[in-house]
C-alpha cells in the first residue's frame, strides 16, 4: 500500500508483487443459488465479467475457469479435494494471485491463501482495487478508503504492521496490555471515524452546490447503468466533454457534471455516475451514496443499457435493484427513460426487431449509438418532453397594446399555441419552467390562468 494523499491518511490500495501480476480467475457456479442470488445466470458471461474486472487493473490472465459447485463450504468455500485441485492448477499456471468471483468470508480467504500460497481476492476486494485506481478526486479517494477499511477491518490477522508507521502520535498508542491486533483494529476504527466526518463535509458541500443549482434552477438529468454500458461515451457525445471512456469496467468513478442545451433551447445539467454491477457489496453502495445522491435529486434518469450484451436484461435488473436500494421511489423508477445503447453492434435483423420492441414501449425507450450518434437527437427530444410533462400549462389573454408582455412570454416561456381574434386580442397557450412560473404570475397578473384540462 502506498500513501497517495500527502497527509499520511490516504491509501492507494494496489496489489503488491511483480511488475506484471498473473491472475488465475475462478467463477464458482453455485447450483444451489436461485435467480435472486445470481445462481442461474450464464456462468461463462459471469466468468467473462470477472476477467474484465481483472483486466481493469492490468492483471495478466494466466487462466480462467468455471468451477461447478453444489454448495459452498464454510471453511474454504470449496471442498478439500477441489481446493487441492485448484491449487495444482494455480501452480502450473504460475499465477501470482487468485481471483474468486464471489464473496469470501475472512476465514475462507485466509484458508485459501494458506492452501494455495498466493494472494486471494474475492469480488469485493477486486472491485475495491479498481475503485482505488480510478478515484481521482478527494471525494472519490475518501470513499474508496472508507470502503476498503470497512472491508479489511474484519480481515485483520496480525498482518497490519504497516499501520504502526502511520500512527503519528501518542494518541494512537495502546496501553501496556494491548495486543498488536487490538491496536490495529483501533487504528482502523479511528481512521474510519475521521473519514466519515470528512465525507459528511463532502455531503454538506454537495448539498450547498445542489441548492445553488436549484436557485437557477437547471433540471438535472442523470445517466445510470451497468458498468461498461457506454454512459461516458454517451456523456461525451452529448456534452463534447473528454470523460474517460474506454472498454473497461468502472472506467468512470468520480461524478462528472456538464451543462447542455436541449433542442428547444432549455438548459439542463447532465450528470455521469459510477457504473453499477451485479452483487455490488452493500458497503460500496453506502460509501458512494454521496456521489449517487445526484441520481436521487435528478429530474430525469436515463438508464443506459448495453442492448448488444447477451445479459442485457439481467444487467438492467441489477441496476434497478441498486436504484431501489438508493431510495429511488417506485414512481420515479417507472418513469425512467431506457437508453438502448450500442445498436451499431447489432445486425440488421436484430435492429429491426429491437426497433419494433422499442416502439411497443412508446416514449420510455430510445435506441441509440453513442459511438455514431444515431438516435441521439431523438433522445434529447424525449428528455425535453419528459421535463415538460410536469410543467403546468397556462392560457394567456393579451390585448393589442400588451406588446411588452407578449415579448416577455416568448422570451421566457414555451408557446404551444397562438390564436388571434378579429379585435386584435391574442390568446396564447404557454408553459413556464420553475424558474419563470412565479415571475410570469406577477408579470401577467389576471391575464394568465391554468389552461383547460391542465
Amino acid at each position: 500500500m502506498t500513501d497517495r494523499s500527502g497527509d499520511g491518511s490516504g491509501i492507494e490500495f494496489q496489489i503488491e508483487g511483480p511488475e506484471v501480476t498473473r491472475a488465475f480467475v475462478i467463477h464458482p457456479d453455485v447450483k444451489s443459488r436461485g435467480p435472486a442470488k445470481g445462481g442461474w445466470r450464464d456462468a461463462q458471461a459471469k466468468l467473462d465479467e470477472a476477467v474484465g474486472l481483472s483486466l481493469a487493473i492490468e492483471l495478466e490472465i494466466a487462466a480462467a475457469v468455471i468451477v461447478p459447485l453444489s454448495k459452498v463450504s464454510p471453511g474454504a468455500f470449496f471442498g478439500t479435494g477441489k481446493v487441492a485441485e485448484l491449487g495444482e492448477q494455480i501452480e502450473v499456471a504460475e499465477a501470482d494471485i487468485a481471483i474468486l468471483n464471489g464473496q469470501l468470508s475472512p476465514a475462507q480467504q485466509r484458508n485459501l491463501e494458506r492452501a494455495w500460497k498466493v494472494k486471494v481476492l474475492d469480488r469485493t476486494g477486486l472491485i475495491l482495487e479498481i475503485f482505488g485506481r480510478r478515484a481521482n478526486t478527494r471525494e472519490g479517494t475518501l470513499q474508496v478508503e472508507l470502503a476498503h477499511l470497512n472491508y479489511q477491518k474484519s480481515r485483520l490477522v496480525r498482518s497490519w504492521t504497516h499501520l504502526e508507521r502511520q500512527r503519528g502520535g501518542a494518541g494512537f498508542m495502546g496501553g501496556p496490555g494491548e495486543t498488536q491486533l487490538e491496536a490495529d483494529r483501533r487504528i482502523i476504527q479511528d481512521r474510519i471515524t475521521r473519514l466519515r466526518k470528512q465525507l459528511d463535509q463532502v455531503v454538506r458541500t454537495r448539498t450547498l452546490h445542489r441548492e445553488s443549482r436549484a436557485k437557477v434552477p437547471y433540471p438535472v438529468v442523470a445517466l445510470v447503468g451497468y458498468t461498461n454500458a457506454g454512459k461516458s461515451t454517451l456523456f461525451n457525445r452529448l456534452t463534447d466533454a473528454d470523460v474517460l471512456a474506454k472498454d473497461l469496467l468502472f472506467a468512470t468513478l468520480d461524478p462528472t457534471m456538464r451543462q447542455i442545451e436541449l433542442p428547444k433551447g432549455r438548459k439542463v445539467i447532465l450528470s455521469d455516475t459510477v457504473g453499477f454491477i451485479s452483487d455490488l457489496p452493500t458497503t460500496l453502495v453506502a460509501a458512494f451514496r454521496a456521489t449517487l445522491e445526484e441520481v436521487l435529486a435528478a429530474d430525469v434518469i436515463l438508464h443506459v443499457r448495453d442492448i448488444a450484451h447477451a445479459e442485457t436484461e439481467e444487467q438492467a435488473a441489477d441496476v434497478m435493484a441498486v436504484l431501489k436500494d438508493l431510495g429511488v421511489s417506485q414512481g420515479a423508477r417507472d418513469e425512467i427513460i431506457e437508453v438502448w445503447n450500442k445498436i451499431d453492434l447489432l445486425d440488421a435483423d436484430h435492429r429491426a426487431a429491437l426497433n419494433t420492441d422499442a416502439a411497443c414501449h412508446q416514449a420510455r425507450v430510445v435506441p441509440v449509438s453513442a459511438v455514431t450518434g444515431e438516435g441521439v437527437p431523438a433522445l434529447l427530444a424525449r428528455v425535453e418532453e419528459a421535463l415538460a410533462e410536469h410543467i403546468p400549462v397556462f392560457s394567456i389573454d393579451l390585448a393589442p397594446e400588451d406588446g411588452a408582455q407578449l415579448a416577455w412570454v416568448y422570451g421566457h416561456g414555451e408557446v404551444l399555441d397562438r390564436k388571434e381574434g378579429e379585435d386584435g386580442r391574442i390568446r396564447l397557450t404557454a408553459r413556464f419552467d420553475v424558474r419563470h412560473a412565479g415571475t410570469a404570475a406577477r408579470q401577467l397578473g389576471g391575464r394568465m390562468k391554468p389552461a383547460d384540462g391542465a
